[in-house]
């Protein structure tokens, strides 16, 4: 039986939040943090592997991220569960962005990627 497109669907959503405490624009030093929440919209079951993240910012600064996992976690899961984690990234400039890829593995032995939107990282307008 052909596999639908369907049987591999991770939506991924995620919003940033500007951390002012930990930052210091006087050293070009602006921290955020941001929640990615993952679902499972497909028909099979999925484990995520690894990560991809493309960090970009005001001045064209390019960071890319590597690594298994997300924060420390390679969560699976089935059909209609989803799995939210919190992280950080740190820019040289108030204002950026973030997306990339996870790359999963489903229980019939496909591996597939699911990308990240593209969400903007930025200091709060009364800050600028």
């Amino acid at each position: 039986m052909a596999k639908k497109k369907t049987d591999y669907s991770i939506k991924v959503a995620a919003q940033a939040f500007y951390l002012e405490e930990q930052s210091a624009p006087d050293s070009d030093r602006y921290v955020f943090a941001y929640t990615v929440l993952i679902q499972n919209q497909g028909n099979i079951a999925a484990k995520l592997l690894s990560r991809h993240w493309i960090i970009t910012d005001a001045n064209g600064k390019i960071e890319e991220v590597r690594g298994e996992g997300v924060v420390g976690e390679q969560p699976h899961l089935r059909p209609g569960e989803g799995f939210q984690y919190t992280s950080g990234a740190i820019l040289e400039t108030s204002v950026g962005s973030m997306k990339g890829s996870y790359q999963m593995l489903a229980d019939d032995g496909r591996v597939f990627d699911t990308d990240i939107p593209p969400f903007v990282l930025s200091i709060p307008r009364t800050l600028h």
